[in-house]
């Protein structure tokens, strides 16, 4: 025969820890959820750019004609540049465009990488010179963009605006 007393402490430990239970379930049932639906056209466009076997200028051509930009065949500059340890006010800004484009630059802080630059010939409704800058890590493309260095300039991710 066993016996078991329950203290009006332990009652109320217990009947807490139940309703913080409900509260939580109830919470993930009807909370919504925040995060952007893409539609089918969408995830079909993404899914197809490739961002991996970056290898030689050939390649790189190649992944920026699935943007279908066009470009100068040679680079105009090949830097190896450092992604920073800490992202400043600017860089963080980068780092926003990228993450826009599936990206993110967080993962290779202190990492040397490739910046290769390239001049745009087909940009649409722009009469100045665009320049696409494409970083590579270990042939894979993790960031870039497309901007322009006027005073007036713009600069975004490599999807056609």
């Amino acid at each position: 025969m066993f016996i078991y007393s329950l203290r009006a402490g332990t009652l109320k430990f217990f009947g807490i820890i139940g309703v913080a239970l409900i509260a939580l379930v109830t919470l993930i049932a009807f909370v919504p959820d925040d995060r952007p639906e893409l539609s089918s056209a969408a995830v079909t466009e993404t899914a197809s750019y490739h961002y991996d076997k970056v290898k030689t200028a050939e390649d790189r051509v190649k992944f920026l004609a699935q943007f279908g930009w066009e470009v100068k065949p040679e680079a105009l500059e090949e830097v190896e540049v450092t992604i920073p340890d800490e992202f400043d006010k600017v860089f963080a800004g980068y780092n926003e465009i990228q993450k826009n484009q599936g990206l993110d630059l967080g993962r290779y802080k202190n990492k040397t990488v490739m910046r290769y630059t390239y001049e745009i010939t087909n940009y649409p409704d722009y009469d100045g010179r665009v320049l696409v800058n494409v970083l590579v890590y270990r042939n894979k493309v993790i960031g870039g963009d497309v901007c322009t260095a006027d005073v007036h300039g713009f600069i975004h991710g490599f999807e056609k605006p």
